[in-house]
């Protein structure tokens, strides 16, 4: 077993940071130092890019109500908006100009053609805003901001240093600038002016934690705490919690 925000670091060759991982069930935020997290410092975010999906569903059924459109499979959707979808810098100004909607028109292949306009940035959005959904929790920048001022004031600077983004919710266009941007704003907001936190943010970000857990499997150190088959078949369930405890 292992902590994925864990496995996000490791992914960029570090034991301490921030992990900020958006995928397709759950956004976390996670303190990390020296390989352990602070459970106390850790946010959850029930809004990620399954949500989105049916988010995206329903705002292209509300702009053209076609039968065809609440029929598209699941996955098409969700092709749909991870080749079209983008993250604002600025959400309500671009809401209220439709000058910098930049429209879109794709052809979903059963002869149904959809024209993606506004819908294109406001999908993303609940990650950053879940009031969207009628959810009363923060964003996962402000959860972010929020880990940051958990962890004790001298290790700080040096996880905000380190902001690992993970997760394939992450790969929207101008997310990382918006995360970026937000938590920039929230530290001047609450006094915290020299904080300045650094993102890293890899072009595979998207598979991040299965590539932490292969450089980790793949370290000597780790070779020892390998469970075989042989070994459980000997030992039965109780070894188990013997290796992994």
């Amino acid at each position: 077993m292992a902590s994925t925000a864990l496995l996000a670091l490791c992914s960029v060759g570090t034991f301490s940071g921030l992990a900020v991982e958006a995928g397709a069930g759950v956004c976390h935020a996670t303190p990390i130092y020296a390989g352990h997290s602070w459970h106390d410092a850790t946010f959850r975010l029930d809004v990620a890019g399954s949500t989105l999906s049916r988010y995206l569903r329903d705002l292209l059924v509300a702009a053209c109500p076609d039968q065809r459109l609440q029929a598209l499979p699941r996955k098409v959707i969700t092709q749909l908006k991870k080749r079209c979808c983008y993250v604002s810098l600025d959400f309500e100004g671009d809401l209220q100009n439709p000058a910098r909607h930049h429209p879109a028109n794709f052809c979903l292949g059963n002869g149904c053609s959809v024209c993606l306009s506004s819908e294109r940035f406001r999908c993303p959005e609940p990650i950053f805003q879940p009031g969207l959904l009628g959810q009363a929790e923060p964003g996962l920048a402000t959860l972010a901001f929020q880990a940051l001022q958990r962890v004790p004031a001298t290790l700080r600077t040096r996880l905000a240093n380190t902001v690992v983004v993970a997760g394939g919710s992450t790969l929207f266009p101008g997310f990382t600038e918006r995360l970026e941007m937000e938590l920039e704003t929230q530290s001047r907001r609450h006094g915290y002016g020299a904080l300045q936190p650094r993102l890293v943010a890899k072009p595979g970000r998207g598979t991040a934690v299965w590539t932490g857990g292969s450089m980790v499997a793949s370290l000597r150190s780790f070779q020892c705490r390998w469970m075989t088959r042989a070994m459980y078949e000997e030992c039965g369930s109780r070894l188990v919690h013997e290796v992994f405890n």
